[in-house]
């Protein structure tokens, strides 16, 4: 069952200086003075390359969408976006593909009912710019989660499923890595369309931090 966390897990989004792999898209989040003042502001929240056809985008254009940050695939499908259709073609098409298939849908789904089904497992409907306490978590045992999952620790911190370990969340990487338990259920922040999308294969891509962080 769902259930409230407290704790935004990746910290303040908007005032980092580490970008990661992705940028994500979930519309405009300034005002007219570019100043963050709500936490989205479109119902399609999509992960992009950091560059595509040589085309630049401002950092915090009002009117315009505002580009956010991901370390990788696993934190931008835990904060409930998904491959944008147009410059991660492939993967979008994977990801769609392998919802289709844990569905067992015939027919591919349309990009609208993905957004959808993910719109309705990130957060409770709530307002203002810190969501913490809106977001939605799962339960699913340790021995059912695939690589690529992101879970919470009982610290309320985020944590990667890799292998047989589990790598702890940092803007610069992964870092220390930890057994996963063989039994018990884990606190999941991955919504259960990416879930599903991870575990009939979808391949999601990772930092290359956990090269060294899972020695």
């Amino acid at each position: 069952m769902p259930r409230r966390n407290r704790v935004d897990p990746f910290g303040d989004l908007y005032a980092v200086t580490a970008r990661g792999l992705f940028t994500g898209n979930r519309g405009c989040v300034v005002d007219d003075s570019e100043k963050v003042v709500r936490h989205h502001g479109s119902s399609v929240w999509i992960i992009c390359q950091l560059e595509f056809r040589g085309w630049r985008w401002p950092l915090a254009r009002p009117k315009h969408w505002t580009p956010l940050f991901f370390l990788d695939d696993a934190v931008a499908l835990a904060a409930g976006h998904r491959p944008c259709a147009l410059c991660r073609r492939d993967d979008y098409l994977a990801y769609r593909d392998a919802i289709g298939q844990a569905l067992g849908k015939p027919k591919p789904l349309l990009a609208m009912e993905i957004n959808a089904r993910l719109g309705g497992e990130r957060s409770r409907r709530g307002r203002g710019l810190t969501r913490a306490a809106d977001r939605l978590l799962w339960t699913v045992a340790f021995n059912e989660l695939p690589d690529g999952s992101v879970i919470l620790d009982k610290d309320g911190e985020a944590q990667l499923v890799y292998s047989s370990i589990l790598l702890r969340f940092h803007f610069d990487g992964w870092h220390t890595s930890s057994a996963k338990p063989k039994r018990g259920m884990a606190t999941v922040l991955t919504p259960p369309t990416s879930l599903a999308a991870l575990q009939h294969g979808y391949t999601p891509t990772l930092h290359p931090s956990i090269a060294s962080a899972s020695r």
